[in-house]
């Protein structure tokens, strides 16, 4: 795992000052701490940052081909790289290292762009060839690794793993883009489709953009999608036998590394699959670490020490602080743009214990979008249900009462019907995107003042989700909530979190639930396979029978909580209170200050719950300062 950076001038090749390409990568040094590397030609420049994990002395990078006429930097792992190898020196390829880098180069030259397919992996690089004078970026299929790229006024086009790197470098005007504040408050982070800093774009999941010199600088190109809209026509148990051996397959494939390997154990079923199918291949024990909360209701840690002891694994856990929010400016400075998913501390700290033993640590993320355990999806699909029942004249009745119905946060959850019939008179679509959603658009409707509506000129959060859905190549309602999910909140939430948590701290994260085949499998099932009886996950929890315990397998879902709205009617609430007193957020002219404090007010109160909106406020504003001053 790495970090990468470069310019490249697609008109006049103006030459390239290396300094700038040392001040873009050192600036990433916590995501290569073990080497770094720069290359500049005229109108180009590489730099690299190494974590090194395979051929730990020959891969520096950036790497060049014997000839010379090709150069690439890249950020990931390509876990099938010893069969794209084999295919390559059947083709006469001859290599000179053991490390995966040296596949993108041969890979090139034999396949060109069409090698993407190939390759198995998590990854964002980019590969310069001289004979063409061109550039090739690429971003793996899921989004796992992040790549940052602008336009600069002298004419340069700068690239990054992570913004951090695009802002040393001096040419970049530090403007920021209303719309990202807007779907930020809305969503809780900032989509890949969107920057804070006006003019930066994030290289989608899926896809490469090639540049020519002398071209115009074309849209990104997508090479691969997930597909919903065919149904496999296996018998029951033939999937899950073939489910279980995709799963071996995806873990065997992330545990080939010249360096320390563990593994995440919250004790959940991703989690400990994982560690399950880790224990079958190893001939060690398992490393595997977990972090327990003072809070017992959230508290895991005898559930990871069940699997732990069942598999035999070498354990370490940590107790941390229920309350512990020393970590929000270290937060901050990892993830550049605001981040207001808590859950994001919890990851920080677990990855810092495991990199205390490892380098690698395999995770259970990707399951709950992959096989619909998420409990919006199964609320989605009972919705939908009813909307089917009801003709669409009729549904405005639902709007009257979820209108009239109080918002009652405090309540027992059955009782908290009012989104439930407000979502009931939408279509399913638009009820999906208000339910992923943090701040709704009543509260940011308060919140942006006359001057931010008018800069947001229509612009609606919501509206990628709507449009997503609408055009997913699905087949059923849950089908196009899941495939929006894999185009935002995937990669916009849950891989910039771990991606960014575990670089803080010099830690590879893998992700064998995401393994790209075991997506385009999962995408195939019957949705009565995801979601039966009030289970989500459902197959997946059935497959794995013969490996876990049913109390392992059924357990409610806890995971990280964070207990942020009684931060705000504690130690927290002097923040809240200052944010109406902000000189970073009134300074934008975008924000009615009144209402903020207003907000602060009523939930320290405790007359309304506001905790997340507040917390999202925190965070925008600290980002904010760091931004742009």
């Amino acid at each position: 795992m790495c970090a990468i950076a470069g310019i490249f001038y697609p008109d006049t090749p103006k030459p390239v000052d290396p300094a700038r390409i040392g001040a873009m990568t050192d600036v990433q040094a916590h995501r290569g701490p073990d080497g770094s590397g720069i290359w500049t030609a005229q109108g180009v420049g590489f730099g690299h940052r190494r974590l090194s994990i395979i051929d730990l002395d020959g891969g520096a990078q950036p790497m060049h081909s014997a000839d010379g006429a090709l150069t690439v930097t890249y950020n990931g792992e390509i876990y099938n790289f010893a069969e794209a190898r084999a295919a390559l020196e059947a083709r006469g390829a001859r290599f000179r290292t053991s490390s995966d880098t040296e596949v993108l180069l041969h890979g090139w030259a034999v396949w060109g762009p069409a090698m993407l397919e190939r390759l198995n992996g998590m990854f964002a690089f980019a590969l310069h060839d001289a004979r063409t004078q061109s550039l090739f970026m690429a971003r793996d299929r899921l989004g796992v690794k992040p790549l940052h790229y602008v336009m600069l006024s002298d004419g340069g086009l700068a690239f990054a793993s992570e913004l951090k790197g695009l802002l040393a470098h001096p040419l970049l005007r530090r403007v920021v883009d209303v719309r990202a504040v807007e779907d930020f408050l809305a969503l809780g982070y900032v989509p890949d489709d969107s920057c804070m800093v006006s003019g930066v774009r994030k290289l989608p999941a899926g896809h490469c953009l090639f540049v020519h010199r002398g071209q115009p600088v074309p849209h990104p190109e997508r090479y691969w999608d997930v597909d919903f809209s065919s149904r496999t026509s296996a018998a029951a148990g033939q999937i899950e036998e073939e489910l279980v051996e995709r799963l071996r397959d995806a873990v065997r494939l992330r545990m080939v590394a010249d360096v320390p390997l563990g593994a995440f154990l919250s004790g959940g079923v991703d989690s400990s699959a994982v560690v399950a199918l880790m224990a079958e291949r190893s001939a060690r024990a398992v490393k595997t670490c977990t972090i327990g909360f003072d809070s017992t209701e959230h508290d895991e840690r005898g559930y990871a020490r069940q699997i732990a002891t069942l598999f035999k694994t070498d354990h370490r856990e940590r107790m941390v602080a229920a309350d512990d929010f020393a970590l929000i400016d270290t937060l901050v400075g990892a993830f550049d743009e605001p981040f207001a998913d808590a859950s994001a501390l919890a990851t920080y700290q677990v990855c810092a214990l495991a990199r205390e033993e490892v380098t690698v640590a395999l995770s259970g993320d990707g399951a709950d979008e992959a096989f619909a355990g998420y409990r919006r999806y199964r609320f989605q699909a009972a919705e939908e249900r009813v909307r089917a029942l009801v003709p669409v004249p009729l549904r405005g009745i639902f709007g009257a009462l979820g209108a009239a119905y109080p918002k009652a946060d405090w309540a027992p959850r059955p009782f908290r019907a009012k989104s439930t019939l407000l979502g009931l008179a939408d279509d399913g679509a638009t009820a999906y995107a208000r339910s992923v959603g943090v701040t709704s658009p009543a509260i940011r409707a308060r919140l942006f003042s006359p001057a931010g509506m008018k800069a947001l000129d229509g612009h609606r959060a919501e509206h990628r989700y709507i449009e997503t859905m609408r055009t997913a190549p699905a087949r059923q309602p849950l089908d196009a909530a899941q495939y929006a999910d894999f185009k935002h909140w995937l990669p916009g939430d849950i891989l910039t979190k771990v991606d960014r948590t575990s670089m803080a701290v010099g830690l590879e994260a893998r992700e064998p639930l995401l393994d790209y085949r075991l997506i385009e499998f999962a995408a195939t099932l019957p949705v009565s396979m995801r979601i039966r009886g009030g289970q989500g996950k459902w197959v997946l929890k059935h497959a794995l029978e013969r490996h876990l315990p049913r109390d392992i397998l059924y357990r409610q879902k806890m995971g990280f909580v964070t207990p942020i709205s009684a931060w705000f009617r504690g130690a927290l609430a002097g923040d809240a209170k200052a944010l109406a007193a902000s000189r970073v957020l009134a300074g934008t002219g975008w924000f009615t200050m009144a209402e903020i404090a207003r907000l602060a007010e009523d939930h320290r109160s405790g007359r309304a719950e506001h905790g997340r909106t507040l917390w999202q406020l925190v965070m925008l504003e600290r980002s904010m300062a760091r931004l742009f001053g």
